[in-house]
């Protein structure tokens, strides 16, 4: 089963109180899943790596034998497909989380920059998220 992963992930002020966001589609778009969670302060990126990890994370749960991760961050996407360098110490710590899970894992997967446009539901969520763990 092919799985598409929207994910997005911020902080207000970054760094600052930080939201991140899941919508999870079929192959055909049809929605399969919503979710977010606040994070409380953190950084952009470490916020975008955190919803990385999980939007895999529950891809597997889910049974997916492929994975395609789309967000709007292009830096991260090219990291996590290797052709950048990740420098900081806190994102290399999840960049190996997602390396341990999908070594554990038989399927395939592929990073996918998209336009923030295309992004919306994601964002939003992540905007619920940190709504709701700053009231």
């Amino acid at each position: 089963m092919k799985l598409l992963i929207y994910t997005d992930g911020w902080a207000r002020f970054n760094p600052g109180p930080a939201g991140i966001g899941v919508f999870i589609a079929d192959e055909n778009g049809k929605p399969l899943e919503r979710r977010h969670k606040y994070l409380g302060i953190a950084t952009n990126n470490q916020a975008e790596y955190q919803w990385a990890l999980h939007g895999i994370r529950r891809g597997i749960e889910l049974g997916a034998t492929e994975i395609e991760l789309r967000m709007d961050s292009n830096l991260v996407i090219e990291q996590l497909s290797g052709n950048f360098k990740i420098k900081n110490p806190e994102l290399k710590i999840i960049f190996s989380e997602i390396q341990e899970l999908l070594r554990n894992w038989t399927g395939k997967i592929q990073y996918i920059h998209i336009r923030r446009e295309l992004n919306k539901e994601a964002d939003r969520l992540s905007n619920v998220a940190m709504d709701e763990g700053t009231k």
